[in-house]
């Protein structure tokens, strides 16, 4: 439940509407959206806190969320330093990140969903269907199409022309967190590499130098620090993981 209030205030940082506040009050919440619908209250607050509920699930499986965060996992263990930065860190970082990446769609789902339902214009069914439009539009930019073809196959749903596009939802989220899953392996293995290198020439030339009672890491670890300091390694890795969803 702490990562479930740290998502709403930095969904309110990321609005690009200064009145996004108001979706976050519950009274204001409940007497725009169920203005015209006939239910008790209690109704009405427990379906707002199930929303709130699936809020995470939402970020954790249709955002980019999943990608960000293995990938720093793997600069975090390649580097030899499992304990630092700390797990809370790097998931604050990756939730910085995926709401910065995210925040056009989440604008689009404002504007186009939220918006026009609280004003009466749309009804509850319309609202969840433009609102799901720019997360699919988004996710099928990331799936690769022969996973969304396994999941298909597997739930015996066949694809209009093979297009990633009718690609129903329950088909298109498992297929988007093995695509990006697949995309954090490979980029990882590419921040292992050079680090990896490193290791095994400090452990040669230590075997050469005759120094065996030394751990390798004693030397190793500073010295993927210094390298990846003077590379400018946490502004290459973030920019180049910003700039990588919209390519």
């Amino acid at each position: 439940m702490t990562y479930l209030f740290f998502f709403i205030i930095m969904f309110v940082f990321f609005s690009p509407n200064v009145y996004a506040y108001n979706l976050f009050s519950v009274e204001n919440f409940l007497s725009h959206t169920y203005h015209s619908v006939n239910t008790s209250l209690s109704s009405q607050t427990l379906f707002f806190l199930t929303l709130l509920v699936i809020l995470p699930f939402v970020i954790f499986t249709m955002t980019c969320f999943t990608r960000i965060v293995v990938i720093l996992g793997f600069l975090k263990n390649s580097i030899g330093m499992p304990c630092s930065p700390p797990n809370q860190i790097l998931i604050s970082i990756s939730l910085f990140l995926t709401f910065f990446i995210m925040q056009p769609v989440f604008h689009r789902i404002y504007s186009n969903s939220y918006i026009p339902f609280i004003n009466n214009q749309i009804n509850i069914k319309t609202a969840i269907n433009k609102g799901l439009m720019p997360l699919k539009q988004f996710m099928s930019h990331q799936t690769k199409q022969s996973d969304l073809l396994m999941f298909s196959k597997l739930m015996n749903i066949k694809l209009r022309d093979h297009n990633i596009n009718h690609a129903p939802i329950r088909v298109l989220v498992p297929s988007f967190m093995i695509s990006e899953l697949k995309f954090a392996f490979k980029i990882g293995l590419t921040i292992f590499l050079p680090f990896l290198i490193i290791d095994l020439l400090v452990s040669s030339v230590l075997m050469l130098l005759g120094m065996m009672m030394i751990p390798p890491a004693t030397i190793s670890i500073p010295l993927k620090l210094i390298i990846f300091i003077c590379a400018n390694g946490w502004t290459l890795l973030i920019s180049s993981l910003a700039f990588g969803f919209y390519s």
